[in-house]
């Protein structure tokens, strides 16, 4: 009986949400083209090249390192100073948004890592990518970027213990079954595993290297930048080196999904094609090899990794392009919620200004490095230097999208929880750092 009253509640919310939908409003009609907006440019720039390589980067993980090498790092009866070294400081490999880290989150936390190493990689992963930092401090002010860093890796140590003390019974109980877990040996050297891991990594930062800022045409964010493609090429031959030589995949029909990589990149000057056709390349050697079980379940998890979370992100940055609007590139469309609204609300450097700055930022999606520009905006329509930090070490790490993920990993309540402690975190970081500047 309960099901079906909740069914018809949700028949009921749809009908009265169709019936008295405000189409005549310019806001509303505004708002679902901004929802769109950000939609089509979300698939068009950062799916391909950052969610599906980070799928498969999960998917090494769960297959390839053992489970009890990141029970070791990870792991609830780990030391605790070498796992939350290795979790707050991650981000600065990893280069990734609040979305790319969650496919790797939730590979982490299946594999038995203790929740609270886990949370601090979920926030570390993008607070502190070092792409960001350094566009901060070039922008926003050197002061502005030491704060960041700082701020990231000490709320990723307190955070992520915070949730530990929270739930210590859960930890205790983990504990006590990691205790008893056999000491398997690991299929490889540790080496090659770890190349294989690193080289899908370095792909994945290289393929998405930001712009530099306008104007910037020497240096060597704009040399990586303008090599950007030459620089992921040899990793990807790389890559060939390890299907062939660690996983032991055919080398012919390694060469032959490699030869149609490089052939696609050449008739098609968009780098989202040889990505599509290398992915597509790798998940068939995968599937059909018959030399390591491995190498098929490898794929197999990356594809249950997509099943989880892509139907979710979806969802998630549909409602955050209809709310808070569209903020890419040189696009501005307005959400449902006036822009006017929060730059009214983050001026100055009180409580609730810094509250509301830390509120926007969680909800909002932020493209990695994008954050940057969109701040610059809004501090230049009077946003204070407080509540632009409290946006800064909120926003990236988390979104609306990025919530509705975790919530499928490790439930609602935890969740809650977890946003709430970036939230306030962000808010007293944001009082401190305004009054000081």
């Amino acid at each position: 009986m309960k099901k079906e009253f909740k069914i018809l509640s949700w028949i009921i919310v749809i009908f009265l949400f169709a019936y008295f939908m405000p189409l005549e409003s310019e806001r509303f009609t505004g708002a679902l083209m901004a929802m769109f907006d950000l939609t089509k440019w979300y698939a068009q720039e950062h799916v391909i090249l950052c969610l599906l390589p980070a799928f498969f980067i999960a998917g090494v993980i769960a297959v390839f390192v053992s489970q009890g090498a990141v029970m070791k790092y990870f792991g609830a009866s780990a030391k605790k100073w070498l796992s939350y070294t290795v979790a707050s400081v991650s981000g600065t490999i990893l280069a990734v948004c609040s979305c790319t880290i969650l496919p790797l989150f939730s590979s982490i936390h299946k594999r038995g890592a203790g929740l609270g190493p886990a949370i601090a990689f979920l926030y570390s992963g993008p607070a502190i990518n070092i792409l960001a930092i350094i566009l901060t401090a070039r922008i926003l002010g050197i002061e502005m970027g030491i704060a960041r860093i700082i701020g990231a890796v000490v709320f990723a140590i307190v955070i992520g213990s915070v949730m530990s003390i929270i739930y210590r019974k859960e930890e205790k109980e983990k504990r006590d079954e990691q205790v008893n877990f056999p000491n398997i040996p690991e299929k490889r050297p540790l080496w090659q595993t770890s190349l294989h891991f690193f080289t899908l990594v370095l792909i994945l930062v290289f393929a998405n290297w930001g712009k530099p800022a306008e104007g910037v045409t020497e240096g060597t964010w704009f040399w990586i930048w303008s090599h950007k493609w030459h620089i992921t090429g040899f990793f990807g031959v790389v890559l060939v080196y390890s299907l062939i030589r660690i996983l032991k995949i055919n080398w012919l029909q390694v060469l032959l999904a490699a030869v149609a990589t490089i052939a696609s990149g050449v008739f098609f000057e968009s780098p989202l094609v040889p990505m599509v056709v290398g992915l597509t390349g790798l998940s068939i050697i995968t599937l059909i090899d018959k030399n390591d079980e491995d190498n098929r379940e490898w794929t197999m998890s990356s594809w249950d990794f997509a099943k989880q979370i892509l139907p979710l992100l979806a969802i998630g940055v549909m409602i955050a392009g209809f709310l808070l609007g569209s903020t890419h590139g040189d696009t501005a469309m307005p959400g449902v919620i006036p822009e006017s609204w929060i730059a009214d609300l983050v001026g100055g450097n009180s409580i609730l200004s810094n509250f509301y700055a830390s509120i926007v930022g969680a909800f909002m999606y932020f493209a990695t490095l994008t954050e940057v520009p969109i701040l610059q905006g809004l501090m230049a329509a009077g946003m204070g230097k407080g509540p632009a930090l409290a946006l800064l070490l909120a926003g990236p790490s988390l979104s609306l999208p990025n919530m509705l993920v975790i919530r499928g990993v490790m439930g609602t309540q935890k969740t809650v929880v977890y946003v709430v402690l970036v939230v306030v975190m962000a808010t007293i970081s944001g009082l401190i750092y305004g009054a000081i500047f």
